[in-house]
């Protein structure tokens, strides 16, 4: 299918707060597209670039990709199963997704993977949505407007809570990183082991960012190659919830201003604001 052109339009906060709703039941019902998907049965194929896919993760676009031309059909779209034709730079406004983050630990029979769902506008993660169906929980924000948790119950999403990052622990004080439970790097791991009173917290896909947008964890580093879809929903609720996200210069990121792929060299979220720096 021909990707959409970018839109030059840009979206705002007030604009994003009347989607929000509609693009969270959107993203549960992708969530729900992928609980329906027999894991034992289901074809399990690799990409490319070595990482595998499902009919999960298609079938999670679909129902995004469908949804999206209803709720907001002027924004464009760039999606990991539809990226291969797209070309940066996108500007303006475009909704940035991953319709399943963390397919390794969903082929694995984990419960940590997530639907990931964000609205960049001008370079910058706007809103995020981060759905993880196997455990029952949403996270979203609006950066400048709060970021709320919400339960997945049978009769719908439950009452919206709000939630903030917490600030970094004092020096001696143990403090929490998420890191990733498949995915480890050695820069990484020396980052960590860097700052005395490290409890590793190991958690698949987006769920890191929901934790730590939550207060449950203190950074999360990653300091190796990732994508643009796999973190921008997380950036935009951290940011939302009270956090930062940064390269590992101290930088702000850009989305879809890249021309190698939508690829991230590496990039640290860090709860507590104040205590982002570079990494030396």
């Amino acid at each position: 299918m021909t990707q959409a052109a970018p839109s030059a339009h840009g979206i705002d906060a007030t604009a994003a707060a009347a989607l929000i709703e509609p693009l969270t039941e959107l993203v549960v019902q992708a969530g729900r597209a992928i609980l329906a998907v027999n894991r034992r049965a289901m074809a399990v194929m690799d990409k490319s670039d070595g990482s595998p896919v499902t009919e999960a993760d298609l079938a999670a676009d679909r129902v995004i990709h469908d949804g999206l031309a209803s709720i907001a059909p002027d924004i464009a779209i760039l999606s990991e199963e539809r990226a291969k034709p797209a070309a940066a730079p996108y500007r303006g406004s475009f909704f940035l997704i991953d319709p399943l983050d963390g397919t390794k630990e969903f082929v694995a029979g984990r419960g940590e993977y997530t639907v990931n769902l964000a609205l960049v506008t001008d370079g910058t993660p706007l809103l995020g949505i981060i759905c993880a169906p196997a455990i029952d929980l949403v996270w979203r924000g609006i950066v400048g407007r709060g970021a709320e948790r919400l339960a997945i119950g049978e009769a719908g999403l439950g009452t919206a809570q709000p939630i903030q990052t917490r600030q970094m622990p004092k020096a001696g004080e143990s403090w929490v990183a998420a890191v990733s439970r498949s995915h480890g790097d050695a820069r990484t791991e020396a980052f960590i082991q860097g700052r005395p009173g490290a409890i590793r917290l190991p958690l698949g896909s987006a769920v890191k960012f929901g934790r730590l947008a939550e207060g449950a964890a203190d950074i999360y580093p990653r300091l190796a190659p990732t994508s643009e879809w796999d973190i921008a929903a997380g950036q935009a609720v951290v940011t939302a919830a009270g956090g930062k996200v940064t390269d590992e210069t101290g930088a702000c990121l850009r989305f879809g201003e890249r021309r190698d792929g939508f690829i991230v060299p590496s990039f640290i979220a860090w709860g507590d604001p104040s205590v982002a720096a570079p990494v030396l």
